[in-house]
C-alpha cells in the first residue's frame, strides 16, 4: 500500500539507478536550528548513554537514539520511514544511529562503501540472509547547513551494486594520521583509518569526476545504500561545524552483531549488553535479535 511519503515509481526507478534519494525535506529549517539548539547539551550528556567510553572516539556518536528523545522520534518519522518502507518492505528494523560532526579545519572523509560494516574489526555486524552482499539503508540528516565548504557528502552514482573494497582485509587504526592523509593535495582520511588498505585493486582509484554532491539545509535527508560510494569535502570554515546524522535502516531478516558481544572499533571496545535493534515499522517475524521497546530515559519508540 502507497503511504503519503513513499517513493513515486520513477523515484523508486531512479533510486535503483543511482543509490540515493534526496534530499528531502523532514523537518523545516528553522525547526531543526532549534532543536540542535536544545540537542547540544544532550549531546555532550552521556549519563544515559548506553556505552561506557573509557576515553573520546568516533564511537561516543553511536546509538544516541537510545537514550536522546529527539533522536528515538526522529529513527520513526514517516516522512523517513515511508520511503525506506519503498525499497525495503514493512518489516524494518533501525539497528544503528551515528553522529558526524565535521569541525573547522577537519579532513574531508574519503571514498568508501560499507556491506557488513566489518571494515574496521573484520567481523561482520550486518549479514542479510542468503546474500553476497547487502549493507543497510543510510538515512543522512542534516542538522545544521552542510554545504561544499563546511564538508557535505559526496556520491558516485550508480556504484553500489559492486564492492570495491574487501571489508576482511587488515585495516590498522592509527589516530596519529586524523587530519595528515592527503589525497591530490587535498586532507582526506577515514578517522584514523587508511581506506584505501580495504581495496581489492590496490591500483584502482574511484572516478572522482562522476560525483555529485549533496547540499543540505538544515532538516533535510537523504537516503543511500551503505554500499554506495560515498565521501565529504574537507571543512575549510573557520566558525562552521557541520552536524549529520544517521539512522540505518534493514528488514527484520537480517542478523545484527552475530556471534559478538562487542564492538571493536576506532581504539575502543564496547559492550552491547544495553544494546538493542528498535523495530520501527511492521514486525520482526524473525527474531533474531535483542529488540528494545523504550530507550535509556524509558521513553517508548513511538511515531
Amino acid at each position: 500500500m502507497k503511504k503519503t511519503f513513499s517513493l513515486t515509481e520513477d523515484e523508486l526507478k531512479a533510486f535503483r539507478e543511482n543509490g540515493f534519494h534526496g534530499p528531502f525535506d523532514v523537518y523545516d529549517p528553522e525547526e531543526m536550528t532549534a532543536n540542535y539548539k536544545q540537542l547540544r547539551a544532550e549531546i555532550f550528556d552521556r549519563k544515559h548513554a548506553i556505552y561506557d567510553l573509557e576515553h573520546t572516539s568516533l564511537l561516543a556518536g553511536y546509538d544516541r537514539h537510545l537514550d536522546i528523545d529527539f533522536f528515538s522520534r526522529h529513527i520513526m518519522q514517516r516522512r523517513i520511514l515511508d520511503k525506506v518502507e519503498s525499497v525495503l518492505g514493512p518489516d524494518l528494523l533501525c539497528w544503528r544511529s551515528e553522529m558526524f560532526p565535521k569541525y573547522p579545519g577537519d579532513e574531508g572523509t574519503d571514498w568508501h562503501q560499507a556491506d557488513t560494516f566489518g571494515h574496521a574489526s573484520g567481523n561482520p555486524q550486518v549479514v542479510w540472509p542468503d546474500a553476497d552482499f547487502g549493507g543497510a539503508l543510510t538515512v543522512w540528516t542534516a542538522v545544521t547547513d552542510s554545504d561544499l565548504d563546511n564538508g557535505c557528502l559526496r556520491f558516485i552514482p550508480g556504484t553500489h551494486e559492486e564492492m570495491f573494497y574487501d571489508e576482511t582485509k587488515e585495516m590498522k587504526y592509527s589516530p596519529e594520521q586524523i587530519n595528515q592523509l592527503e589525497k591530490n593535495g587535498q586532507k582526506q582520511g577515514f578517522f584514523g583509518y587508511d581506506y584505501r588498505n580495504l581495496q581489492k585493486d590496490p591500483d584502482w582509484v574511484p572516478d572522482d569526476s562522476k560525483a555529485v554532491s549533496m547540499v543540505m539545509k538544515p532538516g533535510q535527508s537523504v537516503m543511500f545504500w551503505s554500499t554506495l560510494m560515498h565521501a565529504s569535502y574537507a571543512n575549510t570554515t573557520k566558525n562552521r561545524t557541520r552536524l549529520g546524522f544517521t539512522a540505518r535502516y534493514v528488514p527484520s531478516s537480517v542478523r545484527i552483531y552475530p556471534g559478538t558481544d562487542s564492538i571493536q572499533e576506532y581504539g575502543s571496545t564496547l559492550s552491547l549488553d544495553k544494546y538493542g535493534v528498535v523495530v520501527v515499522s511492521g514486525e520482526d517475524k524473525f527474531r533474531h535479535n535483542k529488540v528494545l521497546t523504550q530507550n535509556a530515559r524509558g521513553t517508548a519508540f513511538a511515531a
